[in-house]
């Protein structure tokens, strides 16, 4: 199976090169802001399937840099979509739980409307929708709370926080799935191989699992790294940032499960390997 994903150096992109041989192109072969470049690399390389691990993923700063992330996040997948479908090629791409309002406690299922609340979140469901109208044969895999050794997340923020302090506030009324980018990446290539195979298509939700909240995400990473750091849990409104954030990421992950059989990724195992290879457990 001849995969080519777009990113090279992103948490998922990276984890997906540790687990195949794949070939992965950065921004210097394929820039996003550039979509025809997305097609053009597409054609060239002639793969069996694509993976799009690729995006803008700057939620504050996409407030003041939309058309930007509109370009990355919808006009590119919707460029490599089209040039898919023409050759017959099965897509892989990677959404978010940001295109959905962020109310309620339900976990959010495939078909639940949307309402992205802040510009990162229509610019990744202008994306969706690119991807869909092209016609390709395509999964749209949405998730949330990525983390990995690598790259800037929540994991790796904590850690150094707690290499200075041993109190911290941390928000409590966001809820949802820490999910580890090695997880994805395996997940984004078992649906690849089911595609090549001519096995489905479709949206789909993966996250971690159980659903927790970020103060005790945070309590989980300090208590797995042997670091004693006291969590204060704050309310979103004191915390105030350019973007709005989801008060509730929680994702359903049954129809992933009944068509690919894969199970909701188990974020504290996730965790501790993450934590391992960071030479911090």
């Amino acid at each position: 199976m001849k995969v080519l994903v777009f990113g090279r150096t992103g948490q998922v992109a990276t984890e997906v090169q540790r687990r195949g041989d794949v070939i992965a192109l950065g921004r210097a072969q394929a820039d996003l802001s550039d979509p025809a470049a997305c097609g053009v690399a597409i054609v060239a390389h002639a793969p069996d399937v694509v993976i799009n691990a690729a995006a803008y993923t700057a939620v504050d700063k996409a407030e003041e840099e939309e058309a930007l992330a509109h370009v990355i996040n919808a006009d590119a997948p919707g460029v490599m979509a089209q040039t898919c479908a023409a050759r017959g090629i099965p897509m892989v791409h990677i959404s978010t739980d940001y295109v959905f309002a962020g109310t309620g406690q339900a976990a959010w299922q495939e078909t639940d409307p949307n309402a992205p609340q802040n510009a990162y979140g229509r610019t990744k469901l202008a994306g969706e929708q690119a991807v869909i109208a092209s016609g390709a044969r395509a999964v749209i895999l949405r998730t949330s709370w990525v983390f990995s050794a690598h790259g800037n997340n929540f994991v790796k923020t904590m850690l150094r926080l707690s290499d200075t302090r041993d109190a911290l506030s941390v928000v409590e009324d966001q809820i949802g799935g820490p999910t580890p980018a090695a997880d994805i990446a395996a997940t984004c290539l078992r649906i690849a191989q089911a595609m090549v195979n001519g096995q489905g298509a479709g949206i789909y939700h993966y996250a971690g699992a159980p659903a927790t909240s970020w103060a005790d995400f945070a309590r989980a990473i300090f208590e797995q790294a042997g670091r004693e750091v006291a969590v204060t849990g704050i309310p979103t409104a004191d915390y105030p940032t350019p973007a709005s954030r989801p008060l509730n990421s929680r994702m359903e992950g049954a129809k992933l499960l009944t068509d690919f059989g894969i199970t909701p990724s188990d974020w504290q195992a996730g965790l501790r390997a993450v934590l391992k290879e960071l030479g911090h457990a």
